[in-house]
């Protein structure tokens, strides 16, 4: 009888092969497909599956687990790896290598296996879930196995064993999507001196040629999370496919990046994420006007981490569940609005409103309704200049005016 392996399959190029390459290591295949709003044709894709060799495909909705226990938490945490990356793809991992590990179990099948390739962040996230979780499973990654060297290469072999594939060698890019956004790479977006071709872009419109005047919107948060768009209550799964249509519209959440790979490579990814982009500056924005000055800087500094232990695959590591506790606290207050303006790729705040603000006009205006004593400002200055006053008189010290 042979072993069984239960591998993450998107129904693409590289797990295609990978199920046809893992039934000649005689390994019975069982595919597992996590449904995370990537708006695909599952029929088809289990019939890839079939047709490729699975002898069992079960697929799962983790659209309503992904956004509560994975998009909220880093929306909360305000996490951008490198100020660019809205984590959309690493989001997704951790939760499909949980499924992984309990139909493996399920199906007391002996090891798991991805798609990943030996040069990105993806095996990581997958194998340091799983051994988390289940270190008892043999983890297989095809791809840093076999003996292809190149997508076209796959693609000769997908050919010869009958395999259907919705890639060609003129359109090599290699894509990754769910309802938080598209990561996109490989092909012409190697040459870093190139930009983008649009046909690379999914759902965002060129801001260029959008010919749309401007779009305003007012996002309602509670206690960090978000719940209405123009005062209409959305669940959260239809919230963020309206803001991502709208916001596709309007070019909103392209980003071209440079990126530092986990494994110490540089790569060249483009991203979409119109609703990420919309919901992050809505929140940060609110952030801004309910949170305190320490806090809020403090908080950067948690952001900065929180989002790259997303990205290390380290999501159900000790330090990001502890990160966690100290970011709930920090979203007591952060109830309000945020008025948005969409116009030509950018997503700008032009109004806030917040029972928690902190904000006084009567200490922030310079008219007549200016209630700040400006004599205390004496007295201010002198206590916090006093550490350094007279620190380099007998330095010599040369400072140009």
């Amino acid at each position: 009888m042979a072993k069984k392996v239960i591998l993450a399959y998107s129904g693409g190029l590289d797990t295609s092969c990978a199920i046809r390459w893992l039934k000649g290591q005689h390994f019975e295949v069982i595919c597992f497909i996590a449904d995370l709003g990537q708006n695909e044709n599952f029929t088809t894709i289990v019939k890839r599956a079939e047709l490729a060799g699975a002898s069992k495909v079960y697929i799962k909705d983790l659209r309503g687990e992904f956004i509560n226990d994975f998009i909220i938490p880093s929306l909360k945490a305000n996490a951008i790896y490198e100020g660019k990356y809205f984590l959309t793809t690493a989001l997704g991992r951790p939760l499909i290598s949980k499924y992984l590990v309990e139909t493996a179990r399920k199906e007391k099948a002996e090891a798991i296996a991805h798609g990943c390739t030996g040069k990105g962040n993806d095996q990581v996230r997958f194998e340091v879930t799983a051994s988390i979780l289940a270190p008892e499973l043999r983890i297989i990654a095809p791809l840093r196995e076999w003996e292809f060297k190149s997508r076209e290469e796959e693609i000769e072999y997908a050919k010869k064993y009958k395999i259907p594939i919705d890639v060609s060698k003129k359109k090599l890019y290699s894509v990754d999507r769910n309802i938080w956004g598209i990561s996109i790479e490989a092909g012409i977006l190697e040459d870093i001196e190139k930009e983008p071709p649009e046909d690379a872009y999914l759902i965002t419109k060129n801001p260029d040629y959008s010919g749309r005047p401007p779009k305003y919107m007012e996002i309602y948060f509670e206690r960090g999370v978000p719940k209405k768009i123009n005062g209409k209550t959305y669940k959260l799964i239809d919230l963020i496919e309206t803001l991502n249509k709208t916001g596709g519209l309007y070019g909103i959440g392209r980003t071209d990046l440079i990126e530092n790979r986990l494994v110490g490579i540089k790569s060249r990814e483009i991203y979409e994420a119109p609703a990420a982009a919309i919901l992050y500056t809505a929140h940060r924005e609110l952030e801004n006007l309910v949170l305190d000055r320490e806090l809020s800087h403090f908080k950067e500094l948690i952001s900065l981490k929180y989002a790259e232990l997303v990205y290390y695959g380290l999501w159900y590591s000790p330090l990001k569940q502890a990160l966690d506790g100290f970011i709930d606290s920090t979203q007591k207050y952060v109830t309000g609005s945020i008025k948005l303006k969409l116009f030509k790729g950018n997503c700008i705040a032009v109004g806030r409103k917040s029972v928690n603000a902190l904000y006084k006009k009567e200490l922030a205006t310079y008219g007549k309704q200016d209630k700040f004593n400006q004599k205390l400002a004496e007295g201010f200055i002198k206590i916090w200049g006093m550490p350094y006053q007279g620190k380099f008189k007998n330095q010599n010290l040369k400072i140009k005016i």
